[in-house]
């Protein structure tokens, strides 16, 4: 990994009235929504590396770090509790009640921590209480949405708070959109240390993945269809690959988006649609954006999974192009979303087990090419099931970047992407602390 270009020199500087403040609070993190599934294994692994990293001699990635665990459920929130402390020298984690139906509590919760990781979806029915906590009292957030829609109704509504707070709102921080939006990064990156310019095109694709779906995430599914499907404006909204960048000059490039079976000729492999573009695609867009466009104006950037050659590639691709699109109709109509979310998705709570999350991966590449016609490939690969195992190292790496190695000097309040609020500080915690690496590659490799 290259890391001798840092996070972007222009980023804008925060009035952060509330820094000083901010060194008072009792806690460095507070994970929100810690008896959640994946609030659960967050917490465990924070528990672990935090404990891990003071016990190594000479290390400084835990030291200093208090932490507590919040919720609404306190019998629960104690089970957790006993849990994380039953390994010897752990220590014992403090408890914090918290509602999203109760602002005061979420007030009295955010003015204790620096940081805020919030794993409370669907973040479209109990998301925004929590931002708009964090901007009014300067707490950086961060969290796992994929909900792009939510993400653009908190930006025009608390961007200006968040600044005028010194509150950095981190949204995407797990396998949506990490992998994407840092993965495009480190390519840039290596595109101007090898070419001395940027890729203004660059392909990504899912090569393999291994992993499961809980019902948290399928919760989230269906609150965007179901927002969708009574508003015509939402609509316009999903379709628009430009929908974070809120400059009053975003680019009208046509981007190229992969909603049906196509054949990658390059690479001789049946192309399908990736479930999690639809986001992903949006927060690149948005790093450029807060970049001054650094990608360039005319960037173009598109996301699908790699299907095999031959006949059993165009049938898998086929396959999957009519079930996500037989899964999207179903789910905009409000008798068939309850059918399934009662009888057939998997229900809240419920996520892939302990062994699935271990024997899971992910194995994304990214093709890139300048106007020069120069090329550059590069991968990132986890360790873990992506939605899970490797997400929850994802989150808790991302808030304790922001605690620990990212000063409000540097990037001050508003509403960020991981690449650009955290950048290579991230990418080498990642690669040091969470199973995630990100590699040039051969074109064929």
């Amino acid at each position: 990994m290259d890391t001798n270009t840092g996070t972007s020199t222009k980023i804008n500087k925060s009035e952060d009235t509330k820094q000083a403040s901010n060194k008072e609070r009792p806690y460095a993190i507070v994970l929100y929504g810690a008896t959640s599934f994946v609030g659960q294994i967050t917490a465990h692994y924070l528990s672990q590396f935090l404990f891990e990293s003071t016990s190594k001699e000479g290390s400084s990635e835990g030291s200093a770090i208090t932490w507590a665990i919040a919720g609404r459920d306190e019998d629960k929130l104690k089970k957790l509790q006993s849990e994380l402390s039953s390994k010897p020298d752990n220590g014992k984690v403090d408890i914090i009640i918290a509602n999203s139906n109760d602002d005061a509590s979420l007030n009295e919760m955010t003015k204790q921590t620096k940081v805020i990781i919030s794993t409370v979806g669907p973040y479209l029915q109990y998301g925004e209480p929590l931002i708009k906590a964090c901007a009014t009292n300067g707490t950086d957030y961060v969290d796992l949405t994929g909900e792009a829609i939510f993400i653009k109704d908190m930006l025009d509504k608390y961007q200006e708070t968040a600044k005028q707070s010194g509150a950095r709102i981190v949204n995407s921080c797990g396998f949506d959109s990490i992998p994407s939006d840092l993965g495009v990064y480190f390519t840039q990156q290596q595109a101007k240390a090898q070419f001395d310019r940027s890729c203004d095109v660059i392909h990504m694709r899912v090569k393999a993945a291994k992993g499961g779906l809980s019902g948290g995430t399928i919760a989230s599914m269906a609150t965007i269809f179901e927002e969708v499907g009574k508003d015509k404006g939402r609509r316009s909204q999903v379709a628009n690959p430009y929908l974070l960048n809120d400059d009053d000059n975003a680019p009208n490039v046509r981007q190229d988006n992969v909603s049906k079976p196509e054949y990658d000729t390059k690479h001789d492999r049946w192309l399908a649609p990736f479930v999690m573009a639809s986001i992903n695609t949006r927060i690149v867009h948005r790093s450029n954006q807060l970049l001054d466009y650094e990608y360039s104006r005319d960037f173009k950037y598109d996301e699908a999974m790699w299907m095999k050659d031959g006949i059993k590639g165009q049938l898998m691709s086929y396959g999957m192009s009519v079930g996500l699109l037989g899964f999207a109709t179903a789910m905009i109509f409000k008798p068939s979303r309850e059918f399934l979310s009662k009888h057939v998705l998997p229900k809240s709570g419920s996520g892939p087990s302990k062994s699935e999350q271990e024997d899971g991966f992910f194995d994304i590449r990214f093709f890139g090419e300048t106007s020069k016609k120069d090329t550059i490939s590069t991968k990132v690969t986890g360790d873990k099931d992506p939605g899970y195992g490797s997400t929850s190292r994802m989150l808790a790496q991302s808030a304790l970047c922001l605690a620990q190695d990212i000063s409000k000097e540097t990037v001050g309040g508003g509403f960020w992407t991981p690449a650009v609020a955290m950048g290579d500080q991230l990418l080498k915690r990642l690669e040091d602390h969470a199973g995630i690496s990100f590699e040039v590659v051969d074109d064929k490799n």
